[in-house]
C-alpha cells in the first residue's frame, strides 16, 4: 500500500486474475453466516453464562450489547476500509481478529473478560460483513447470477438469526454454552486459508481517505447505539442516555456535513438519490429490529413462562429455520417473475401478520396455538425479503461505492437490531410479568413492521416500476 500525505490511503485497483466465483460465494456466505449466527446464538445461552459467571442483570445484558455497540459503531469505517485498502487484505484481518476473539469469549472467566472479549467479536465482524456483501457485487456481474448470489447472502442474514437459536440452545444444554465460540475458530482459520488463496486480489493506487468521516460516523454511531442500549437498561431520562443520544445526534450532523462536501466520502451521499436504497435502508432497520427482537422475547417466553430450557426453546424456532431455508430457494425465481420490490412487500406484510398474531399470546396458550403459526408465517416471511431487501439497499451503486452500499445495508441491520431490543424492552417495561412484558414488546414489533411495511410500499416499490 502507499500513502501520498497524512490520511491518505491506497485506493485499490482490480487485478486481472481468475475468479473461481461460486468458490468466493461458498467463502464469503460461510464467513458472514458465522458473525450472524453470534448476534443470535447468545441469547439462548444468556442463562448458562449468567449463573457461571454470577452476572448481574445489567452485566448480562452487556454480553450482547457489546458486540451490537462496536459492530454496528465500526460498520461505516470498516466498508471503506474495504475499498480503499483491497477488500481481500481487509477481509482477512477481519477474519482473523473474529476468530482470536471468538476464542477469548469461549475462555472467559469473568464478566468484564467476556463483555472485552464480545467487543472485540464486533471489530471483526464490522470488517467481514460488508467486506462480504462487497466481493459478491465485485464478484458478479448485474444480471442472474448476481440476484442469485445477493439473494443467498440475504437468506444467510435470516438463517443465521435463527439457526443461531437453534444451535446456541442445543449447544448449551448438550455441551456447553462456551461450545458455540468455540467452534468459531476452526472455522475462522479454514476460511482465512481459502480467501487467501480464491478471493481476488487488488494493486493499489493513491487515493485520499475520509478521516473525518471515519472518526465522526464511528464516534456518532457508537454513541447514538449505547444511548439506545443504555436507554433501554437504565431508561431513556438518565442523564448519560440523553448524553449519548443527542451527543451522536450532533457527531452523526458533522458527518452528513463533512460527506457533503468531502471528495472522498467514507459515506457518499449520492448513494441516498435513490428513492429504493433509501427505502430498503428504512425497512431493513424496522424489520431487522423486529427479527432480532422476536428472537430475544419468543426465547424469554418460552424459558421463562413455559419452564423450558435452552434445548427445548432452540428447537422451538426449528419449524422456522426450515421453512425459511425451503422458501429461499425459490427466491431467484421468484424475483425474475415479480421483482424485488414485490417480494419485499409481501415478506414484510407476511411478519407482520405473525407478530400481530403473537401479540395475543398469554400464560395459557399452548405452544401449536400461540407459536408454532407465526413462526411458520415469519419463516416465510424471512425467507422471501431478506435476499430482495438486499438487493434493493444496493441496487444501481457505482462499483466504487460498493463497499459504501455494502456498509449501508450492514448498518441499517445492526442499528434496527440495536434499536429493536432497546425500544421493545422499554416498550414493554410497564408490564408485571413476563407475558405481559413480551406481549406488549410484539405489539411494539408490529408498528415497527408497519412502518417498514409503508417505506416499501411508497419508496422501493415505485422505485423499481420507474426503472422498468
Amino acid at each position: 500500500m502507499s500513502t501520498s500525505a497524512l490520511g491518505t490511503a491506497s485506493v485499490p485497483v482490480p487485478v486481472v486474475r481468475p475468479v473461481h466465483a461460486g468458490v468466493v460465494l461458498a467463502i464469503v456466505l460461510v464467513s458472514y453466516f458465522m458473525i450472524v449466527l453470534d448476534n443470535s446464538i447468545i441469547f439462548t445461552a444468556l442463562p448458562e453464562i449468567s449463573g457461571a459467571m454470577d452476572l448481574t442483570p445489567s452485566a448480562l445484558s452487556w454480553v450482547q450489547d457489546a458486540y451490537t455497540l462496536v459492530f454496528g459503531g465500526l460498520l461505516l469505517l470498516g466498508a471503506r476500509a474495504g475499498d480503499l485498502l483491497g477488500r481481500q487484505r481487509v477481509f482477512v484481518i477481519g477474519l482473523a481478529l473474529f476468530g482470536v476473539a471468538s476464542l477469548l469469549v469461549g475462555l472467559a472467566q469473568t464478566g468484564t473478560w467476556i463483555i472485552a472479549a464480545r467487543a472485540l467479536q464486533g471489530v471483526g465482524a464490522a470488517i467481514v460483513a460488508p467486506s462480504s456483501l462487497a466481493l459478491i457485487t465485485a464478484t458478479f456481474t448485474a444480471g442472474p447470477a448476481r440476484t442469485r448470489a445477493v439473494a443467498a447472502y440475504g437468506t444467510t442474514a435470516g438463517l443465521g438469526a435463527s439457526v443461531g437459536m437453534v444451535g446456541g440452545g442445543a449447544l448449551a444444554a448438550l455441551v456447553s454454552w462456551r461450545a458455540g465460540f468455540f467452534v468459531n475458530v476452526p472455522i475462522a482459520i479454514v476460511m482465512i486459508v481459502l480467501a487467501l488463496r480464491f478471493l481476488p486480489t487488488q494493486t493499489t493506487r493513491s487515493g485520499r481517505f475520509d478521516v473525518v468521516g471515519a472518526i465522526t460516523s464511528t464516534v456518532g454511531m457508537g454513541a447514538l447505539i449505547f444511548g439506545i442500549v443504555n436507554g433501554g437498561d437504565a431508561g431513556w431520562a438518565t442523564p448519560v442516555t440523553l448524553i449519548a443520544l443527542v451527543g451522536g445526534a450532533v457527531v452523526l450532523g458533522a458527518f452528513v456535513w463533512n460527506e457533503w462536501r468531502a471528495p472522498h466520502a467514507i459515506m457518499p451521499l449520492r448513494l441516498f438519490r435513490s428513492r429504493q436504497r433509501t427505502g430498503a435502508a428504512v425497512a431493513r432497520l424496522l424489520f431487522a429490529g423486529t427479527g432480532i427482537a422476536f428472537f430475544f422475547f419468543t426465547s424469554q417466553f418460552l424459558q421463562g413462562v413455559y419452564g423450558w430450557d435452552a434445548l427445548q426453546a432452540g428447537l422451538a424456532f426449528l419449524p422456522l429455520t426450515v421453512l425459511q431455508f425451503a422458501v429461499s430457494l425459490t427466491v431467484s425465481r421468484l424475483t425474475r417473475r415479480f421483482g424485488n420490490a414485490a417480494l419485499v412487500a409481501v415478506g414484510v406484510a407476511i411478519v407482520l401478520v405473525a407478530v400481530i398474531w403473537l401479540s395475543r399470546i398469554t400464560p395459557d396458550t399452548s405452544y401449536l396455538i400461540g407459536f408454532a403459526g407465526p413462526l411458520l408465517l415469519f419463516g416465510i416471511g424471512q425467507g422471501l425479503c431478506f435476499g430482495p431487501l438486499t438487493a434493493a439497499g444496493i441496487a444501481g451503486a457505482p462499483a466504487e461505492d460498493a463497499g459504501a452500499a455494502s456498509g449501508l445495508v450492514n448498518t441499517a441491520h445492526q442499528l434496527g437490531s440495536t434499536l429493536g431490543v432497546a425500544v421493545l424492552t422499554a416498550v414493554g417495561a410497564g408490564a408485571t410479568t413476563v407475558a405481559g412484558r413480551v406481549a406488549d414488546a410484539y405489539a411494539g414489533g408490529a408498528v415497527m413492521l408497519a412502518i417498514a411495511l409503508v417505506a416499501v410500499l411508497t419508496l422501493v416499490v415505485p422505485a423499481e416500476r420507474a426503472r422498468r
